[in-house]
């Protein structure tokens, strides 16, 4: 165990980070970007196991007085599944797995193509653009919109607010505080308008199934099976939320990586069916969330060979864990004909990615149409030009200019 500040060089080289941390011990107490100390875990056999151990609770309410500061959210959008542990985590997942199934998801191929065609049109007639702005946002926020039910005009706000809550500027606290507030106010203003004029869509089907339950409470109905409109509204909240954020950074960090590996990028080129295996091994290689949601013990407990106190902070890392030498040989090397399966990115257990499903689609769809469409897509920047996201748990491109 060592007690060390390695953010800084997080943001700027986290995969030396990593191998560093993991090398000397699996555990270490570090201080986080807060200033408070938290203690992160680096080797793929102890992310995976804490990621399924339920004496880690997501639960704040288990946290050590003073010793976690997280982003303040309101409490209609604060009850979601990122901060729950069984039952409620098992009673409101249960409700929206349904509209999750591999089969809905596989429908949805056509419809993904389809818009990915639509964005690729609208590139075509400039032959450079930012890929991150024509293509990687607006393909996963339309698709989950649609599937949401949220309203074409409501869509470029949406991206607005979010983006500024998830990337606080700190000379402008405010801007976060503002986005927050506006994300309430529309997902308020979205569940009425939906109850006035439901639709084929999953936020009608959620209502439907909150007012269904609520209505047989006195009749025998099951009070542990219904949703509270708290949960309801963060349920909401946090599908469209993740459905957008990762899915971006995913099809960006993916292009990026290609672009940087032209053998692997020609190998994807020249056997397309490869594609599946391919977002495996991109998604390992470069994770957008580099660390899972934090946890608090509700024991003492030893995770490798290190005793962690109750409540106290836990990070278990996603990046390093996807680049142990011991789960992944040769790790450091984009290699899109191996066998990736069991990477972390989407996590594992009961908290595994209820969207993973959605997000694998996309991604294939996305990056198959792309190198279809755009044969001799290159870098429009020098490497040292791009700049990433100013976090150490998310790892994504602010901008990715490239030419066609």
């Amino acid at each position: 165990m060592t007690h060390e500040d390695p953010t800084r060089e997080l943001l700027d080289d986290p995969y030396t980070v990593y191998d560093r941390l993991r090398t000397s011990a699996p555990v270490h107490r570090i201080t986080g970007p807060d200033g408070l100390p938290v203690w992160i875990v680096t080797r793929y056999d102890d992310v995976r196991q804490g990621l399924a151990d339920p004496r880690l609770s997501l639960d704040k309410r288990h946290a050590l007085p003073g010793n976690y500061r997280g982003f303040s959210l309101p409490p209609a959008l604060d009850a979601n599944l990122l901060n729950m542990d069984p039952p409620d985590h098992t009673r409101i997942r249960r409700l929206v797995t349904r509209a999750f199934t591999a089969r809905r998801i596989e429908e949805l191929r056509k419809p993904v193509r389809r818009t990915a065609d639509e964005l690729l049109d609208a590139m075509a007639e400039h032959g450079r653009a930012d890929l991150i702005t024509a293509y990687a946002a607006p393909l996963p926020i339309i698709v989950i919109c649609e599937l949401l039910g949220v309203p074409e005009y409501s869509r470029q706000d949406f991206r607005e607010w979010s983006d500024a809550m998830l990337l606080p500027d700190p000379a402008h606290p405010q801007r976060a505080r503002d986005g927050v507030a506006r994300l309430l106010a529309f997902f308020s203003d979205l569940l009425a308008h939906k109850r006035e004029r439901p639709g084929d869509d999953l936020v009608s089907a959620l209502i439907a199934v909150r007012e269904e339950r609520d209505g047989r409470e006195d009749g025998g109905g099951r009070p542990d099976d219904r949703l509270t409109e708290d949960e309801l509204i963060s349920l909401v909240f946090l599908i469209l939320l993740a459905g957008y954020e990762n899915t971006v950074q995913l099809i960006g960090n993916a292009v990026h990586a290609l672009l940087r590996s032209p053998g692997q990028l020609e190998l994807l080129r020249s056997e397309p069916g490869r594609i599946a295996g391919a977002v495996e091994e991109l998604a390992r290689y470069e994770s957008p969330a580099q660390l899972a949601i934090r946890r608090f013990p509700l024991e003492d407990l030893t995770i490798g060979t290190t005793r962690v106190p109750a409540g106290e902070t836990v990070l278990l890392c996603l990046g390093a864990a996807n680049r142990d030498p011991g789960r992944f040989p040769d790790p450091e090397r984009l290699d899109l004909r191996r066998d990736a399966t069991g990477h972390l990115s989407l996590g594992h257990g009961i908290h595994y990615c209820l969207g993973a499903p959605l997000a694998r689609l996309e991604t294939e769809v996305a990056l198959g149409a792309l190198l279809e469409r755009f044969p001799r897509l290159a870098l429009d920047v020098p490497e040292s030009e791009l700049r990433r996201r100013p976090s150490i748990r998310a790892r994504g491109l602010i901008a990715l200019p490239v030419r066609y």
